[in-house]
């Protein structure tokens, strides 16, 4: 063997245990590096809207206050806006085929091989004369370049793939709005929730102070000999039941605000106050047809079932373009020399194209075909089920509305029947002509029935919740209620 070997053995033995020990030692911080807690640590997610409201917690609460908070602050909210920025990341990428590819590279070689040592010593622009090519010997080179490479066509397959990320943005929108309209249902729930649950103490408190009241009246006429134990212990019972009904109260109060406060993102002790007397008044048809019309129409579910059927639809045409061929221009620029010594007289460059046509894959291409086909039927089954689920969950929601209206209509007026019915049974038990029994039934019946009746009010209200979800109207309402709160 001619030639010069400049790397011994021993050599190569401690270049290869240095390679190792790097390369153990860059695995080793990797594994700490991938840990929750360095991850946590180190990372820094995009910063979030400055919160309008600082002092939230202290200052009472509007319906609308509590939106804006939940909109901002829902994890929900920041998944849908993270895969939005997922999408806007594709665009970019699939816009980036449209761009050349322009790349550095450098190349260290070394050997005896006959073919290696032409193609490198011409290039070198040094090949000695009388050269014999059958025993050329030892040589080397160093080469440093530029390379470029544009596609020219490959059968519109980026121009579909952008297309195809840019409606995949629109339907990460829509599910975005998907999840802020249902969403703001859930917060006006939880919100008339948690001031049903601030009436029902109030009620309860009414009816402690209520039956103290009398108490104290009986006790006294008892004393004077005027009352009987039985009815002093019958409002004793009576009284023990009316704080048991307030201790319960207070405790769902507790509860339901707790609920809103999460669903605030918020610490679940987070002692929040609300705006009394807030309703729910949206500007949406009051019948089913009416409103069917607007749901198809407006509901942020459908329309992205929509925008997957097109996209399924250029996943198709994708599929198809690779029966065609591709061709590609490329240019190269580079420099050699056995001693790294380059010099710019002696360069290199090279141009072209290349045309490529695989024109027979194993019937891959077909099967791609025939699995886009199966998608675009996937999405177009999704969307006929799509729109008979939300007819029916709008049509839920219109009969919902319509027993909360009539019933609150019946709580109200049993609220005032219980009302003179307490009046008179008091104006008998006074008079000796009504029991201590009669007189404790009708305060517990107008207990239940103003219960009952701010239960039925706040019924309608979320009832009326749902069905601006059923039509997609909290969806807007949710972008009006951003705008105005970020001003």
């Amino acid at each position: 063997m001619t030639g010069k070997i400049r790397l011994t053995g021993t050599g190569v033995l401690l270049i290869c245990a240095a390679l190792c020990i790097c390369l153990s030692h860059g695995c080793a911080e990797k594994r700490k590096r991938y840990t929750y807690e360095r991850i946590k640590a180190d990372y820094r997610p995009p910063e979030r809207p400055a919160a309008p409201y600082p002092d939230a917690v202290k200052a009472p609460l509007s319906i609308d206050q509590a939106i804006y908070i939940a909109l901002r602050d829902h994890p929900d909210v920041e998944m849908a806006l993270a895969r939005i920025r997922q999408a806007y990341a594709m665009i970019d990428e699939a816009a980036a085929s449209f761009w050349p590819v322009v790349s550095a590279y450098g190349e260290y070689l070394q050997g005896d091989a006959p073919s290696s040592f032409l193609f490198k010593t011409i290039d070198q622009r040094r090949l000695p004369p009388n050269v014999n090519f059958n025993e050329p010997g030892w040589f080397e080179n160093y080469e440093v370049g530029l390379k470029a490479r544009i596609n020219l066509f490959n059968g519109g397959r980026d121009l579909l793939r952008r297309r195809m990320a840019e409606t995949g943005l629109d339907i990460h929108e829509l599910d975005r709005r998907s999840i802020e309209n249902a969403l703001v249902e859930s917060v006006i729930h939880a919100y008339f929730q948690a001031l049903a649950a601030l009436d029902y103490v109030e009620i309860a408190k009414g009816s402690v102070e209520t039956v103290e009241e009398q108490r104290r009246v009986v006790e006294v006429r008892y004393r004077a000999g005027g009352a009987l134990r039985s009815d002093l212990l019958s409002l004793e019972v009576r009284l023990a039941q009316a704080r048991e009904e307030m201790i319960r109260a207070h405790n769902n109060r507790d509860l339901t605000m707790a609920a809103l406060a999460v669903l605030l993102s918020l610490d679940p002790d987070a002692p929040l106050r609300l705006q009394s007397g807030e309703t729910v008044e949206p500007s949406f048809p009051r019948d089913y047809s009416s409103g069917l019309t607007q749901a198809l129409a407006n509901r942020p579910e459908l329309k992205k079932v929509r925008y997957q059927v097109i996209q399924s639809y250029m996943a198709i045409d994708a599929a198809r373009a690779e029966y065609l061929p591709k061709a590609d221009a490329y240019a190269r620029f580079y420099m050699d020399d056995p001693s790294a010594d380059f010099e710019t007289s002696r360069d290199n460059w090279v141009a072209g194209v290349i045309l490529n046509w695989d024109f027979f894959t194993g019937m891959s291409t077909r099967a791609s075909v025939n699995r886009a086909r199966g998608v675009l039927d996937e999405m177009l089954a999704l969307d006929r089920k799509t729109t008979r689920e939300i007819q029916i969950d709008l049509k839920s929601a219109y009969l919902r509305l319509a027993e909360a209206e009539a019933r609150l209509d019946v709580s109200r007026a049993s609220v005032a029947q219980a009302e003179e019915s307490l009046s008179l049974v008091k104006k008998e038990y006074e008079g000796g002509s009504a029991t201590i029994t009669r007189y404790l039934e009708a305060e517990l019946a107008l207990n239940s029935a103003r219960i009952l009746a701010r239960a039925a009010y706040y019924d309608k209200e979320r009832a009326l919740a749902s069905v601006g979800r059923g039509l997609g109207y909290w969806a807007n309402h949710a972008e009006e209620v951003r705008k105005t709160n970020d001003k």
